[in-house]
């Protein structure tokens, strides 16, 4: 089993090593950070204008879509934190008790998924740069700059650091999408009536209401949050109340972002009528919206917190999902080494080829993407392994917490059991109709 806390060995070694880093009686504010980094990473630029794009459709109407969203995903990072510290292994480790199919899902889902994202995250953050610096350069040099900082931010700093990085990042998201709701004047009582679960009176609401609460903050950044918390030193269940607490602020902050932007929406775009494109293009729309109607020192302050928000998940997906990347093949080399008789030592995973060797991958292959367009048959690929994702990884917690496999103590209650079955079978409905609307024809 890889060590995913920074340390030589084993997440039970490691135990001692932090002996000095006990856990509190009490949860803290203090102690909070991985909750920060799951939502930084997890609230991409993509997300904001699906959010906006809702506000922008339905006014406040899906208010409440939004903040059953941030519930959801609480439950889910929860999950895979409480199988981190309750067993002392870490979650791909669970994955592959249960059978073989599970490593060769992983295996081929973070292959294409993240040479596919890494050029997505390298344009996402590129695009309010060049906006901020028009004519400095193309939007192609500007991602691959992201890329290579994001590379060497990651590959040379330990996690202490990224997160302290992340954390300022988050407050700069945080200001401006704040500012901006406040700036709109949000019309209260609206705001509240939204929080009544009522369907907008449009063609496929129900869709669009599941894909709001699916789609703000859920990635695989969600399975990324368990390798967090160990790396952070968390490493028992006596840091569970910490972890709950941390977990609770990761989606309210993400909640905040969420309500802003829908409010932004609202307000904005709704009452005036406008419309934004998909996509991450939609918010340099905004930006060009905001400077006509409150000037350019908004426009500027929007594009910085716009770049805050792509930028933290390009350095959240390269620095967890190489994580989650080492302790699949560390785990593969172990049982290789043990089937010969051999022992097997694993290192600080932050300094281990398969953490680097998927830093790279990442970084350079996707460049490819930036100039030559994302070839077709790829992306299908790609939407249905992402689509598969978010069920397979609430239903396998379901099945790993409900097991002896967990200490009892640590089991899922039937909250834990129902929130859990509710986000597996809406990301499963949410997976059927991504997979139906690929145009498969085309594909043969």
């Amino acid at each position: 089993m890889a060590d995913t806390t920074g340390n030589t060995g084993t997440p039970q070694d490691t135990r001692a090593l932090h002996a000095s880093d006990s856990p509190p009686r009490r949860s803290s504010w203090r102690h909070i950070g991985p909750g920060i980094v799951v939502a930084a990473t997890g609230v991409g630029a993509g997300d904001l204008v699906a959010t906006l794009i809702a506000g922008s459709n339905f006014g406040y109407t899906l208010l409440w879509a939004a903040v059953v969203g941030c519930l959801v995903k609480i439950s889910l990072a929860e999950a895979a934190g409480r199988w981190h510290l309750s067993t002392g292994r870490t979650l791909f480790d669970g994955w592959a008790q249960l059978g073989r199919w599970t490593t060769y899902f992983f295996g081929v889902y973070v292959v294409v998924w993240g040479f596919v994202y890494g050029a997505a995250a390298m344009s996402s953050s590129a695009l309010p740069l060049q906006a901020l610096f028009p004519g400095v350069m193309e939007l192609e040099g500007w991602g691959i700059a992201c890329a290579l900082v994001g590379l060497v931010f990651v590959w040379f700093n330990r996690y202490a650091v990224f997160e302290k990085v992340m954390t300022v990042l988050v407050g700069v998201m945080f200001v401006v999408t704040v500012y901006l709701a406040v700036r709109v004047a949000p019309h209260l009582g609206d705001a509240f009536a939204g929080l009544l679960p009522v369907l907008p009176d449009a063609p496929d609401s129900v869709l669009n209401t599941l894909g709001l609460i699916g789609g703000v903050g859920g990635t695989i950044t969600l399975a990324a949050y368990g390798y967090w918390v160990n790396a952070k030193g968390w490493t028992d269940s006596g840091w569970m109340k910490v972890m709950r607490l941390d977990n609770r602020v990761a989606y309210l902050t993400t909640g905040v972002f969420v309500v802003a932007m829908l409010v932004v929406g609202a307000e904005l775009l709704h009452s005036a009528g406008l419309a934004i494109a998909s996509g991450d293009r939609g918010l340099i729309q905004l930006g060009d919206i905001l400077e006509d109607r409150y000037g350019s020192a908004t426009a500027t302050f929007f594009l910085i917190g716009f770049f805050a928000t792509s930028f933290t998940s390009l350095i959240g997906v390269w620095h967890g999902v190489s994580l989650m990347f080492a302790d699949f093949v560390t785990r593969g080399r172990k049982q290789a080494a043990a089937s010969r008789g051999e022992d097997f030592a694993s290192g600080r995973p932050e300094k281990s080829w398969p953490f680097r060797a998927y830093l790279l991958w990442l970084t350079f292959p996707p460049m490819i993407l930036l100039f030559q367009g994302q070839p077709f048959r790829l992306i299908i690929v790609y939407g249905v392994l992402g689509a598969a994702f978010m069920p397979f990884l609430a239903l396998t917690l379901v099945r790993l917490l409900n097991s002896a496999r967990t200490p009892r103590e640590w089991r899922n209650g039937p909250l834990s059991n129902a929130m859990l079955v509710l986000a597996g079978l809406l990301f499963l409905v949410l997976a059927v109709k991504q997979i139906w609307d690929q145009p498969w024809a085309e594909f043969f």
